[in-house]
């Protein structure tokens, strides 16, 4: 008999599609195994066995349905995999069957986002795409499962390492698990980091190596913008880690030294998530009104109001781009807007930057312009052909996705310029490390291991630099947590072995529900493929998306 992976019916063997709901039943002989670096999370409602002793089954199904719902629609729609829902347990991957850079830094998110859900409000079928995985990780996660305090998130090294940058943490005391020869060190997850669309580059650890023909480049198109007061449009382009971030915040240390008070407004790009079309120029616009998290509607209409009043004079014209700016600054759903007419929103939308450049010169950084929708990029592009003769300078930073997508970018514009960023030599490496190391010699052996690992990406070199300070041994260290899957194809069989060494747990217990976070490289995932889902298993909720996710 064939079961088919939609609905469950069972179907004679000749069958090519299921007699019931009419799905192919090829699919269920598509399976690979294969290592996957994951995260795994798990959630379960505490107390609830003892409570549905109680209760009637349709009483037990009436609770765990809505949970069961929720739980899977956080997970979704930040990129998770549902695998099984047992009795009021619940297991997710991160990484598998679709591998992200960001899978760590998405589980923990949606372990927050659970958490709220669950203060507020109080199986997975592998055949049907959605995942089996095994190994050390997922035992570590259930073993850990209730060692988290009341409603609170731990998270192992690895995941700390990997998404510190973007969620706040406390130290906590290392967890001792059964199993385990030395206790697990853990920190807690308090909250994702919020930004404000005017933050760069945190800290600079090192000189700048390597990129004073990019930065001279830069500083003459910022010397043109105050010469001309024409707008300009600047991408960067390079792989993860290459350093267009690093650009970005020195080119804010040359507006800052030019003495000409300057508007600086800064929106990233999501990769997951509905409701996120034009999430960068709502950071931009919301940064530029002072609009918080916290603001009620009340609250946003009184700061976008008093914000174009002090833009624009005519009353007229100010009223018709405060109508347009609302949905940007959460006062009604990008769905509230009608595609036919894209162009009048556009329009609003430039009139808006074009007044605030009227004020001061105004420069605009969208990053991570590859996740960017067409919508989006349309609009980059209209603004920088339309708009008046005012000081904007656009700066774009991109992966070269960007340009698979959109092949004529920035071509024909007299005032556009992209330029690419290049790995550093291993000269410009070992100066590099030389001054992140406060060594200025290493020994060779050490110097060699690291120029490999590094590969010429500057934040490969920080991260190894960072573990060998805490290591001392060039040789043990592993993959850096922040690389991505094309970076770990290229690395050095040892270096892979090395970074299939370790696991990291993170795990939420609230006072009606918990969670446990894992990751790890070493769990073996059986995959199989599901057309009909496919990337549409990153839905999300617009409205939840603003509240949680807000931080990047």
């Amino acid at each position: 008999m064939a079961i088919c992976a939609a609905c469950g019916q069972q179907n004679p063997d000749r069958a090519r599609f299921c007699i019931a709901c009419g799905a192919s039943l090829e699919l269920a002989t598509d399976a690979r195994e294969e290592r996957k670096v994951v995260t795994v999370l798990f959630a379960d409602l505490i107390g609830f066995t003892s409570r549905a002793e109680k209760m009637d089954p349709e009483d037990v199904r009436a609770v765990l349905a809505p949970y069961h719902a929720n739980l899977r629609l956080e997970l979704e729609r930040y990129g998770g995999t549902v695998e099984k829902f047992i009795g009021d347990a619940v297991m997710a991957l991160f990484g598998a069957p679709v591998a992200h850079e960001d899978d760590p830094e998405r589980a923990v998110r949606a372990g927050l986002a659970i958490r709220d859900w669950v203060t507020e409000a109080l199986g997975a079928r592998p055949e049907a795409g959605e995942g089996m995985a095994s190994g050390d990780v997922v035992n570590t996660t259930a073993r850990l499962q209730t060692a988290a305090p009341v409603n609170g998130i731990l998270v192992g090294e690895t995941t700390y390492r990997a998404t510190r940058h973007v969620i706040d943490y406390r130290e906590h005391e290392p967890i001792g698990a059964k199993g385990k020869a030395e206790p697990v060190d853990v920190w807690e997850a308090v909250e994702a980091r919020a930004r404000i669309g005017v933050d760069v580059l945190r800290q600079v650890r090192s000189p700048l190596v390597g990129r004073h023909r990019e930065l001279e480049a830069l500083s003459n198109v910022l010397a043109r913008l105050r010469q001309e007061r024409l707008p300009q449009l600047v991408t960067l382009v390079g792989v993860p880690g290459i350093g267009k971030s690093r650009l970005v915040y020195e080119l804010m240390q040359a507006v800052e030294r030019g003495g000409e008070l300057t508007f600086w407004r800064q929106g990233r790009s999501l990769p997951y998530g509905e409701g996120v079309t034009h999430w960068a120029l709502a950071e931009m616009v919301k940064a530029q009104t002072g609009i918080l998290e916290t603001d009620t509607d009340e609250e946003i209409q009184r700061k976008l109001t008093a914000t174009v009043e002090n833009l624009v004079a005519d009353r007229t014209e100010a009223d018709w781009i405060e109508a347009h700016l609302r949905p940007l600054a959460g006062l009604s759903a990008e769905s509230e807007r009608d595609a036919d007419r894209r162009n009048e929103f556009f329009a609003a939308w430039r009139r808006f930057f074009e007044a605030m450049a009227e004020q001061r010169p105004l420069v605009l950084v969208f990053e991570d312009l590859q996740w960017a929708d067409d919508d989006l990029l349309d609009f980059v592009d209209h603004l920088v052909e339309w708009a008046g003769s005012v000081p904007i300078l656009v700066v774009c930073t991109a992966r070269p996705e960007l340009l698979e997508r959109r092949l004529g970018w920035g071509g024909g514009k007299l005032n556009a310029t992209t330029l690419s960023l290049s790995p550093l030599s291993n000269e410009e490496t070992a100066q590099l490390l030389a001054g992140l190391l406060d060594q200025p010699l290493l020994e060779a052996e050490t110097q060699q291991a690291l120029l490999a690992r590094a590969g010429g990406n500057p934040l490969y070199a920080e991260q190894y630099a960072q573990m060998l300070s805490e290591r001392d041994d060039a040789l043990e260290l592993r993959l850096p947590e922040s690389s991505g899957t094309s970076r770990r194809r290229a690395t050095s069989p040892r270096a892979r072995a090395q970074g299939l060494r370790r696991a990291s747990s993170a795990f939420f217990r609230g006072e009606r529900g918990r969670v446990h976070l894992s990751a790890s490289a070493r769990a073996r995932c059986l995959l199989r493929p599901d057309p009909a889902r496919g990337a549409s298993r990153e839905a999300s909720q617009g409205s939840r998306l603003d509240r949680v996710a807000r931080s990047a």
